[in-house]
């Protein structure tokens, strides 16, 4: 059983589709943590599912790296199999990415390496292109720049505003999230191979 610690920042969607998929005995992963930079209204994702939580507050510290220490203890805390990085917004310091790599993924809402960063979204709708979509990936210590796991295509309507294009991208961003750890856990995806 792959034993996962899901690192959030915000409203915690790709989470509850992760806590959902691994409360089924047949699915080979669990949730067995939730950790946040903030009070995240995500957390309460966790407590619903019984899951514990931690929050290690990024304004609590004086730089990014020490906040990484803290972060990073608190993983280790766990001993996790998987960290998924599901919506923290926050890049974490090459120490961390170091010390948890290539057992550290990240699901973003665009077709990387279209439009990484924080504005995967608004960066689509702002280039006029028709289509952008979701990926997951290996953290590596650059902007969304490690290896691709899996990505699909979204389609950009006409008419799409960036709230409506990333409600779009959402479910295949849940989907891809909760089929990506599935493999992992399964063999069919080897993290130290990409």
């Amino acid at each position: 059983m792959l034993s996962v610690v899901v690192l959030i920042s915000g409203t915690g969607s790709n989470l509850r589709a992760l806590l959902e998929a691994s409360s089924d005995d047949a699915f080979p992963a669990r949730v067995i943590a939730v950790g946040a930079d903030r009070e995240a209204d995500g957390l309460a994702h966790a407590e619903a599912f019984g899951i514990p939580t931690f929050t290690v507050p990024y304004s609590s510290f004086d730089s990014r790296a020490e906040w990484g220490e803290a972060l990073l203890e608190q993983i280790r805390v766990w001993h996790p199999d998987l960290v998924v990085l599901s919506g923290l917004m926050r890049l974490l310091p090459a120490g961390v990415v170091d010390a948890l790599a290539p057992h550290l993924i990240n699901t973003h809402p665009a077709y990387l390496p279209e439009f990484p960063g924080a504005h995967g979204v608004r960066d689509a709708l702002a280039a006029g292109v028709t289509q952008t979509g979701a990926s997951i990936i290996v953290v590596a210590n650059g902007v969304d720049d490690g290896p691709i796991i899996v990505q699909e295509r979204v389609p950009v309507l006409p008419d799409d505003t960036e709230h409506t294009l990333h409600e779009r991208i959402k479910p295949v961003e849940r989907r891809l999230l909760v089929d990506t750890v599935r493999s992992i856990a399964t063999g069919d995806v080897d993290l130290a191979a990409l």
